[in-house]
């Protein structure tokens, strides 16, 4: 079915509804809008409040060419009950049909139309931290029906800009993104392809940017002049910095990645919003991640900027770390105390408890955001470099759950339940579950086990005034920050999927034959039968 004359934006189960046009922004609007509302006592501000705002607003204005963000967009315009008739005017297809070309202006105009006339305060919430629990559950409904459809049909996407990852410390692996890079720039490809590789390749050697360039030069002119306009190989192999993805993701359409699941992770850490899809071809040692034989690229490459692709919408997780800050202090007539000052080695007047569970009073805030992140695998709180252990109050949506006294916890999505959640003790889980697993690491009680909980719930993991020692945050085991007490990260579903192209020959398949290939999944030797 065609996407451009059925665009899920403008038809509701079938049936066209130009007057839902005129009032879809504030549609919008309403579905993102944080709200307090006075029926939930326990809305806890400080986790709202966004810090850096204005380079989330830039960077979100921006268009986009990856249709699955749009989508996702267009889901939250309409409310709930109508989601199962936008799914069937889209996706009313066989398993494995060819979806049309997704039209550029079409995803463009429904991706920032919405920005363009929200105003800055509406834009504040709309970026806040924490989307309130309905809005939660929604956006967490509408990325599982998406998925759920994406998984059977094959998007064949406009790809012009093409992003080439690998380690650019492993000679071996620059070698192969040159390989690719040459092949797609070739004058044999139909299409005239942009590819974009890291900035440090411009002087590196191996990669010889320079030889490369002369090289396809050298190919168009043993060829019979093409039809149309030719751009020149110079304008055609351009190079991308970290700045970049944050900041412009819109610019590139595809991701090709050659390594392994921790080249896939650093796709993750590079875009922290939108993200292309990604397909990895599996040149590291596990490879959860990585589907494709790097032997067959052109194949592969060939199959997929030609026929489409099927997509796998990966959970990821969004992490925000907030910071204790001083307040007036609960005892009357008493001066302002810093937040981990502390009288005869206690801190009696403040309770990291008391002040996540109960509402803040007036326009006091007990806490600040520092900073966010987008997490594919897992977020670890841990004792770090102290010698003792980490005392961890834990708290699920507005309750507490438990204090726990361990070398850590980790918090992690399904797609890192073969990671650190594993090795800590915690389950296997299919990546299609929309779950969020919590597991203990080495624990002081036996009956602190593992725990399976909705992707619609908000955690908090924080350290207590009183605890003995600071406690250390990792994501996707990157950038480890000191939580001191008092400070605690707020951890909820990500409004931004991690798009995961699958092979299209063994899509059900991949994941059990990963856990039984690589780590040897109920391997045992066969009992012989009776004689």
């Amino acid at each position: 079915m065609n996407i451009q004359q059925h665009s899920i934006c403008q038809r509701n189960g079938g049936k066209s509804h130009p007057a839902q046009d005129d009032a879809s922004d504030s549609e919008y609007h309403h579905a993102l809008e944080v709200i307090f509302d006075e029926k939930n006592a326990h809305r806890r501000r400080s986790s709202l409040v966004s810090k850096d705002l204005p380079d989330l607003i830039l960077s979100r204005k921006k268009n986009t060419e990856f249709c699955i963000h749009a989508m996702l967009d267009c889901y939250r315009k309409y409310p709930i009950e109508n989601l199962d008739g936008i799914a069937r005017s889209l996706f009313n297809s066989p398993t494995n049909c060819e979806s049309s070309m997704i039209s550029r202006d079409l995803m463009q105009n429904e991706t920032t139309s919405e920005l363009h006339s929200t105003k800055p305060k509406e834009q504040e919430e709309l970026h806040s931290r924490l989307l309130n629990k309905k809005q939660l559950s929604e956006m967490a409904l509408g990325v599982r029906e998406l998925s759920k459809r994406l998984g059977s049909i094959r998007l064949k996407l406009q790809v012009m800009n093409i992003f080439l990852l690998t380690k650019a410390y492993n000679k071996s692996l620059i070698e192969k993104a040159r390989e690719i890079a040459r092949w797609l720039l070739s004058p044999e490809r139909h299409v005239q392809y942009t590819v974009w590789v890291e900035d440090s390749m411009r002087d590196n050697d191996l990669f010889n940017a320079t030889g490369l360039l002369e090289d396809i030069k050298a190919s168009f002119n043993t060829l019979p002049r093409m039809n149309g306009e030719i751009r020149s190989p110079e304008k055609r192999l351009k190079y991308w910095h970290n700045e970049m993805c944050r900041t412009s993701p819109h610019t590139f359409d595809f991701v090709v990645t050659l390594g392994g699941d921790g080249t896939v992770l650093y796709a993750n850490w590079l875009f922290q919003r939108i993200v292309p899809p990604v397909l990895s071809f599996a040149l590291g040692s596990l490879g959860f991640l990585t589907k494709f034989d790097y032997e067959k690229y052109q194949e592969t490459l060939t199959t997929a900027l030609k026929d489409g692709v099927t997509i796998s919408l990966r959970l990821r997780l969004e992490a925000t770390i907030m910071r204790s800050k001083p307040i007036s202090s609960f005892v009357p007539n008493q001066p302002a105390k810093e937040p981990h000052k502390l009288e005869n080695g206690i801190n009696i007047y403040r309770d990291l408890v008391d002040e996540l569970v109960k509402e803040e009073e007036g326009d006091e805030r007990t806490h600040r955001p520092d900073s966010t992140r987008e997490i594919l695998n897992d977020i670890v709180v841990d004792r770090g470099p102290n010698p003792l252990m980490s005392s961890i109050e834990l708290f699920s949506d507005n309750q507490h759950m438990t204090s726990v006294a361990a070398d850590g916890i980790c918090v992690a999505t399904p797609t890192g339940s073969t990671a650190y959640n594993l090795a800590a003790g915690g389950s296997l889980c299919h990546p299609d579950n929309p779950v969020i697993l919590v597991t203990a690491i080495c624990a002081h009680t036996l009956s602190f086990r593992p725990i399976i909980l909705p992707d619609t719930v908000v955690l908090r993991v924080g350290v207590p005034y009183d605890a003995r020692t600071s406690s250390w945050a990792s994501f996707d085991g990157r950038e480890r920050v000191e939580l001191r007490p008092g400070d605690y990260v707020t951890i909820s579903a990500s409004r931004y999927p991690f798009a995961n192209v699958m092979h299209p020959e063994r899509k059900n398949e991949d994941w059990t034959r990963s856990i039984s290939e690589k780590l040897g999944w109920n391997t045992r030797q066969k009992q012989e039968p009776y004689s």
